[in-house]
């Protein structure tokens, strides 16, 4: 999986990207689809383990910001579904980790491999802007949404693995909206195919980037892996927040039930 990131990266980059996201738990099937300590196995640390070294030296040879979604290892038994930030020059910026935890349908079994984000909702100052993470599940909470955007975020990508059924309806509802309410670019991120042994169903793709009037910029297809490229003019952002002036009128005072246990 490494390997075939690694080309589709360069595939990326030759192409005009400036900054790529890959796959929630890029470089392995979305194991989560059974509760087996095998997969403890695939954690590694993060800036300091082997992967992450790749991705800078990758980084800086093609002046290309990463964003790298993995299994993170804390300590042992502690381990985290995390997003490193790289920048152009091959510097580790930070990382992000998934703050909801999914562990109510019969094929997510998260909690099982992953202890909720404890580092909050930051934004990374990077060679194409202010870069944030939300990653898969997170998604479905428009407060994390709200927090990036308050701490100064353009451009944020949603890397999934989501399968169609239930949520594959909310796919091109949520991230649109999160960009119209907040106000900045969206990439959303998804696998595709089927996934054995499990089966749990269709990784439906559909990966695409939308704008801060939630329109989708470019989409991939659904069936197969690719490497969609957009122009996001960020400009655009200043532009729509003068006219939508939702962070002038929130009422923050007023919302208390949001933020009670």
């Amino acid at each position: 999986m490494t390997d075939k990131v690694v080309e589709q990266i360069r595939e990326a980059a030759k192409k005009g990207a400036q900054v790529v996201c890959l796959q929630e738990l890029f470089n392995g099937p979305y194991f989560a689809a059974e509760q087996n300590t095998k997969w403890y196995d695939l954690t590694e640390r993060i800036p300091d383990g082997p992967t992450t070294r790749l991705m800078q030296d990758l980084a800086r040879e093609l002046n290309l910001v990463l964003v790298v979604p993995m299994y993170e290892e804390d300590l042992t038994g502690l381990y985290y579904n995390t997003a490193s930030v790289i920048d152009a020059d091959g510097s580790y910026l930070g990382k992000f980790r998934k703050i909801h935890i999914p562990h109510c349908l019969p094929a997510f079994w998260e909690k099982f491999y992953f202890r909720p984000g404890n580092l909050g909702y930051p934004v990374f100052d990077t060679a194409v802007g202010k870069v944030a993470v939300y990653i898969c599940y997170d998604r479905h909470f428009p407060e994390g949404w709200r927090e990036l955007g308050l701490n100064g975020a353009e451009i944020v990508f949603n890397p999934s693995a989501t399968v169609a059924g239930l949520s594959e309806y909310l796919w091109k509802l949520e991230q649109p909206a999160a960009a119209c309410n907040n106000i900045y670019f969206i990439g959303a991120v998804n696998r595709p195919g089927i996934e054995a042994p499990w089966n749990i169903g269709e990784f439906y793709g559909t990966s695409y980037f939308c704008d801060p009037r939630g329109q989708i910029l470019e989409e991939g297809p659904r069936d197969k892996d690719a490497v969609i490229v957009a122009d996001l003019n960020l400009s655009l952002i200043r532009e729509v927040r003068n006219t939508w002036q939702f962070y002038r009128d929130r009422r923050p005072d007023t919302y208390k039930a949001i933020v009670k246990p």
